[in-house]
């Protein structure tokens, strides 16, 4: 499932954000202590349950957070992006991992172990200060997403869900295809709906031309509409 080598990774440019804030004598901790692992596409990369002993860094491609429901049914939570830290909140909530984590897509991760940062928390106060504004930013998004999913009709989910996942992994370069594949379980997922209201209201949608599907991917052909059906729900 995953390698545990070093890698010839610049830490400094990857974790650029955390990086500065540190000292030097932290940087090379950091240095020390961290380890680059390879999971492949629908790798496990954590499980509900287990005990967090990792602070996690996308370096490349996609991860996404998410929490198996009642049937079997699973809600897409978060999906990370290169350079985002996760799997760190259990660890500080002293809780076991709450949710799941799998790469949507062969994906490189730095992992830190979380003795090491509880140790920078405690002793630099702009390290403390970078993970308030993290968590605040999540909590945030959060709030947000809670409010959309739960608010919002069939289609003000749908547009809200491909908007969120333009806002988070942008376009290819035709400058309108969202630049992820996305089954359409993980979509409904995401939207907080079932597979079959989430291929219907794609088809409406596509029936509207407000966008097109080829396979996986899918590109916005009317970025204004699909922006205000997410904003009416």
């Amino acid at each position: 499932m995953v390698s545990h080598q070093k890698d010839n990774v610049d830490l400094s440019a990857s974790l650029a954000e955390v990086w500065r804030v540190l000292t030097n004598k932290e940087r090379e901790i950091l240095r020390r202590s961290s380890r680059i692992q390879y999971f492949k596409r629908n790798g496990l990369i954590y499980c509900t349950g287990d005990e967090p002993t990792d602070m996690m860094c996308l370096l490349r491609g996609k991860v996404k957070i998410f929490k198996e429901g009642i049937g079997g049914r699973n809600q897409i939570i978060r999906m990370i992006k290169p350079i985002q830290y996760f799997g760190y909140r259990a660890y500080f909530a002293q809780e076991h991992y709450l949710t799941n984590a799998s790469a949507f897509e062969a994906s490189t991760v730095c992992l830190i172990p979380l003795k090491v940062v509880s140790e920078f928390l405690a002793n630099n106060h702009n390290v403390a200060m970078f993970f308030i504004k993290q968590l605040s930013v999540d909590l945030g998004v959060a709030d947000e997403r809670t409010v959309n999913l739960t608010q919002k009709h069939i289609r003000g989910r749908l547009a809200e869900a491909l908007l969120f996942l333009k806002d988070s992994y942008g376009f290819e370069t035709d400058g309108s295809t969202i630049s992820i594949y996305l089954a359409r379980e993980d979509l409904a997922s995401l939207s907080n709906m079932t597979t079959s209201n989430a291929i219907r209201t794609l088809t409406s949608f596509v029936a509207d031309e407000i966008i097109a599907l080829d396979g996986k991917k899918i590109r916005i052909l009317d970025f204004e509409r699909l922006q205000k059906i997410s904003q009416h729900g």
